[in-house]
């Protein structure tokens, strides 16, 4: 079995989109610490956490845009984990259309869109003028019934507008999101499976992943 990984590692003080908070990444318990309380030649380590939910390679649900959409708890398995995908590779293109996506074999699947805009990820040049898919590319999504759309760049939305067509209307219609994706690239010309699976928690919509392609 191969498996290929496509999310950036989260490190602390990162920042994952710009205006919202790095991720503090400490010990809760050290291990010098934790010698008290164990016998000679034992000891662990006890990590603490600070981090927004938006952080590093991860998943929108619909109750990241409507407050009465399912949140993470409430998002089954089946539309997470081992699910058909396929590779949309748009290398270079900034606007991406539905001119894209007609034509493919997408009904039912993680459609996965490779910008190659990772190659920027933790610069500057990473937050502007980034690839981003179209409202009517999102429409087309939609009438096609894909279970999740990924992209490996800074938004699926244009943020140079404070309007976001593309997660209204795929999480409206319960398509799931996973964005600030890598090595896509790796995927070109392959058959694959897609898992992006969060945490379970309750009153949260959009948490980190350890997304990963399965090779078949």
């Amino acid at each position: 079995m191969e498996l290929i990984d496509l999310s950036h590692c989260i490190e602390d003080g990162m920042i994952t989109y710009k205006g919202l908070p790095a991720p503090i990444i400490c010990d809760y318990l050290s291990r010098e610490d934790s010698r008290k309380n164990y016998a000679p030649g034992t000891e662990f380590q006890i990590g603490k956490i600070e981090i927004v939910a938006n952080t590093g390679t991860y998943l929108d649900c619909p109750f990241h845009r409507y407050a009465e959409g399912n949140d993470l708890s409430q998002i089954r398995l089946e539309q997470l984990a081992d699910l058909n995908g396929i590779l949309i590779d748009v290398e270079g293109i900034q606007s991406i259309g539905k001119s894209f996506f007609e034509g493919k074999d997408i009904s039912g699947k993680a459609v996965l869109v490779h910008t190659g805009w990772s190659r920027h990820w933790r610069t500057d040049t990473y937050f502007e003028n980034h690839p981003f898919i179209t409202a009517e590319a999102a429409n087309y999504l939609v009438s096609k019934k894909v279970v999740l759309v990924g992209i490996d760049s800074h938004n699926i939305d244009d943020t140079r507008t404070n309007t976001r067509p593309v997660h209204s209307v795929l999480l409206k219609n319960e398509i799931l999101i996973v964005e600030h994706m890598t090595n896509l690239r790796s995927l070109v010309r392959k058959n694959f499976k897609f898992t992006a699976v969060p945490p379970k928690f309750v009153g949260v919509g959009t948490f980190a992943v350890r997304a990963f392609a399965t090779i078949i």
